[in-house]
């Protein structure tokens, strides 16, 4: 049967001749190919790969480029963003058209996509590099025709550069997606502002600043605290002020580690690093990172200070343009010169008023340096100061180091003052608010003032010490556990304490230092948000816990208050209870019973401890806090709003039984009460829309953060930092996406062994996710979700998605001009981060 041999071969020249090639795994794309919805072409060192994609809950059908063996499938390109294919179109190819051109054809033959360039002849093809650059270009010249990494996504690969040449015309900036889901373009943009030196800048895009890194150094963006590199930890930026051109691009010196730079659709500007280790993406850093970060947070002349409660303040010799908008937290009209320059009353009157001296400048250390200065690079640093000076437009100067001269003839816009390595800034002031004189009588009045209040206080302490030596300690009051006595600070003690809390025992200073050693670091077991918490002995032999309000500190008194009156009066398993409490001079404590296991937080997110903690100690954790919470809102004779529940708020005793700590912020409230606030105080991953944009909160407030926290006990992970590649920007949206794909069993957490009910643990997940959906009333009561808990054969309802995000809702009203649209710098943020 030779005949039949050679006619099924012909058959297969013809084939191979008539018909597009199928290749195998190929860098290449040549006319006589093209590219299938099954098919892929993969970098010659097998880096990347580029292929067809449909993004989860998507029809929608994109051409795209993602890294071959990273898991995940990270897209760092989409061609058709603007002109997705339909998901149900399983003949699109693509191809090079007859003219040459790269095309993306869907089933109809119509092109929804172009290169769309000149192309002197047929002889063209397209390259996809090791570095994720596809190339189209002529074979015969060798011409690159069109370039990919000329049309940025939202994601910056090493060899790919953002910027702009003035000369040309040219700006290239990276643009985020719609929705993580969603590549087309989104709401922000990055890239470099077009003035020297360039700035770091994320805009909405209607061209508003959201975000802004400040000046390039020629090492860094001085806008970036440099506690990582910031910044300068992997960019590198080339400028040219004769080409009026400036390009950033990421730092190769270390091609170990694969880097990216991604703007995500909540305008979040990440650097990531992939952990082949950890199997997974690290951020290096993110901006913002807090609220002083969003441009303008404090409006013309203020200063914001995320250490500080309220965070925005005048600079020194400015006042709040409006006081009753200032009192609300509304800071967005800043702030305006207290006493006006000589030089102002001159322009205006003529002549300035005798005896009136010139002008000086005020020194600020560590300051993120304002928006809109002009650059005077060729002057020094004393006629920069003159310059300055001699120009009453005229408000700052500063001398940075890279960069030298810059002045600000506008409004100083988006100041920030940072803990550490900030820039010295020169602000310039009438004499009259810096007059040495007035400084020097001041300081010498309050020093002789304080001096002679610490002698008479010695005094006093002495005296003090003597008489209750004579009298002897007086015997405690409950279980001779601890002895009361008076303090220093008797007015405060009696008009407050002893009025509201007159079961609480008062503890004297001196027994205190004696059971944690003088409060010794060695007895330092943690630090809670206004102090450390030492670990103590007592006389009898009693462990307690101690927590110190800072001495000098002025933070957290109200909260030392709120928290003597209410958990002296609360009492619950599920709730760790106070012993005594206190007050000696500007010494204020609180004693708790020693919680053995310490906070979940050092348990749960420790990968080297976290085994400890089997299903039935987690699931047995969730039901104690849910219990915890059921009587602070329904049980006790208070009704409390706890208002910072999070993982390193809950203790865990002997036998591993949750405690709820802290209640410094809590509130109490009658039922279906909503209280609102203008100090937004609490936890960015666990608080709940409406509190976190409008300072309304309620007991769903509490509901919402038990669900993140419930989310987080299952997968070990925490909300707030959680990435899974490009897909989810928290751990609520995986967990919800995982419940849809009934794959919610994924999220547990992989250290987890032993015996477990796959249905308890999918109960609890959507018991989580029913508690963090994002309208308040849709949430459940904590009666009910005890219900829920308990009771297995009960059914629940269809959690709703939780789109919430809060750097994404803080300016999603931004690109409103005005009328109902609420600024987000109408919202006073305190944030106490996880302790």
């Amino acid at each position: 049967m030779a005949w039949q041999r050679w006619v099924f071969f012909l058959f297969l020249m013809l084939r191979g001749m008539l018909l597009p090639q199928v290749f195998a795994e190929n860098d290449t794309l040549t006319q006589s190919q093209q590219l299938s919805l099954n098919q892929t072409l993969v970098s010659a060192g097998k880096i990347f790969e580029l292929g067809f994609f449909n993004p989860s809950n998507s029809s929608k059908l994109y051409l795209g480029i993602w890294f071959k063996n990273i898991p995940g499938k990270r897209i760092v390109w989409v061609a058709n963003r603007e002109d997705p294919l339909s998901a149900s179109d399983s003949a699109a190819i693509l191809k090079i058209g007859i003219d040459g051109n790269l095309r993306i054809v869907d089933g109809n033959q119509n092109t929804v996509w172009s290169t769309n360039v000149s192309v002197q002849s047929n002889n063209t093809i397209a390259v996809l590099t090791d570095k994720g650059e596809f190339i189209f270009k002529d074979t015969v010249s060798g011409t690159s025709l069109w370039d990919g990494f000329n049309y940025p996504c939202d994601t910056l690969l090493s060899g790919m550069v953002i910027g702009y040449s003035s000369r040309t015309g040219v700006k290239l900036v990276l643009s985020s997606w719609k929705a993580e889901d969603d590549p087309s373009p989104g709401n922000f943009i990055a890239g470099l502002s077009v003035e020297m030196p360039p700035q770091g800048f994320t805009w909405t895009n209607d061209s508003r600043p959201y975000s802004r890194g400040g000046p390039w150094d020629g090492g860094n963006f001085i806008g970036v605290p440099d506690d990582e590199k910031g910044y300068a930890s992997g960019i590198n930026i080339v400028s040219n002020k004769q080409q009026e051109s400036a390009f950033l691009s990421l730092n190769t010196v270390n091609d170990l580690h694969v880097k990216i730079m991604v703007l995500k659709p909540s305008g979040i500007l990440q650097m990531m690093q992939w952990e082949g280790e950890l199997n997974a993406w690290k951020v290096r850093w993110e901006a913002p990172d807090n609220p002083c970060d969003v441009y303008g947070t404090c409006g013309p002349y203020g200063v914001c200070d995320k250490n500080k409660s309220p965070m925005c303040n005048c600079l020194r010799g400015f006042e709040p343009k409006s006081t009753e908008e200032w009192s609300r937290g509304n800071w967005t009209g800043g702030c305006v010169r207290r006493t006006k320059l000589v030089c102002e009353i001159s322009t205006t009157s003529g002549i300035a008023p005798k005896g009136s001296k010139n002008d000086k400048f005020l020194q600020l250390s560590e300051m993120k340096l304002p928006d809109r200065y002009t650059y005077l690079y060729d002057y020094g640093a004393q006629n920069c100061k003159e310059w300055c000076l001699n120009n009453c437009s005229c408000a700052a100067y500063a001398y940075p180091d890279g960069i030298n001269c810059m002045v600000w003839t506008a409004q100083l816009m988006d100041v920030q003052k940072f803990s550490y390595d900030g820039a010295d800034l020169f602000v310039r002031l009438a004499y009259s608010e810096l007059d040495e004189d007035k400084r020097k009588a001041k300081l010498i009045i309050g020093f002789t003032t304080v001096s002679s209040i610490l002698v008479l206080g010695i005094f006093g302490c002495i005296f003090y010490r003597w008489k209750a030596s004579q009298r002897g300690n007086r015997i405690n009051r409950v279980k001779d556990l601890i002895p009361a006595d008076t303090t220093t600070d008797n007015l405060w003690e009696e008009q407050v304490l002893r009025k509201d809390s007159s079961e609480l025992l008062h503890v004297d200073f001196a027994k205190l230092e004696i059971a944690t050693e003088n409060f010794s670091e060695i007895n330092m077991i943690g630090a809670g948000g206004f102090g450390p918490v030492y670990k103590g002995k007592l006389e009898n032999g009693q462990v307690i816990a101690v927590k110190r309000l800072s001495s000098y500190s002025g933070q957290g008194i109200k909260e030392f208050k709120n928290e003597i009156l209410l958990i002296s009066k609360l009492q619950h398993r599920n709730l760790v209870r106070i012993l005594a409490y206190c007050v000696y001079g500007k010494e204020k404590l609180l004693v708790y019973e020693y919680m053995a296991n310490g906070s979940l937080d050092t348990l749960l997110f420790d990968p080297s401890k976290s085994h400890q903690l089997s299903w039935p100690k987690r699931f047995n954790m969730i039901h104690g806090i849910a219990r915890g919470l059921l009587y602070l809102h329904r049980d006790s004779s208070l009704r409390v709003i706890h208002r910072d529940l999070k993982a390193s708020n809950v203790l865990l005793d002997d036998d591993m039984t949750p405690k709820i700590s802290d209640f410094g912020l809590a509130r109490t409230f009658q039922v279906t009460q909503e209280l609102n606030t203008q100090r937004i105080v609490g936890t960015f991953g666990y608080m709940s829309p409406e509190y976190a944009m409008g300072g309304l909160f309620s007991e769903k407030s509490d509901v919402y953060s038990f669900g993140v926290l419930v989310l987080e006990i299952v997968s070990g992970r925490k909300n707030r930092g959680f990435y899974d590649h490009d897909r989810h920007s928290n751990l609520l949206s995986y967990a919800w996406q995982l419940l849809t794909e009934s794959k919610a069993l994924d999220l547990m957490d992989k250290t987890l062994s032993g015996s477990f009910s796959p249905l308890t643990v999918v109960r609890c997940i959507q018991i989580g996710l029913l508690c963090v959906q994002d309208n308040a009333a849709d949430r459940p009561s904590m009666s009910s979700v005890v219900l829920m808990l308990s009771s297995s054969d009960m059914d629940l309802p269809q959690p709703k998605q939780p789109t919430f995000v809060f750097q994404r809702l803080l300016y999603s009203d931004i690109q409103s001009q005005s009328g109902n649209a609420q600024s987000v710098n109408d919202i006073s943020i305190s944030v106490a981060e996880g302790r």
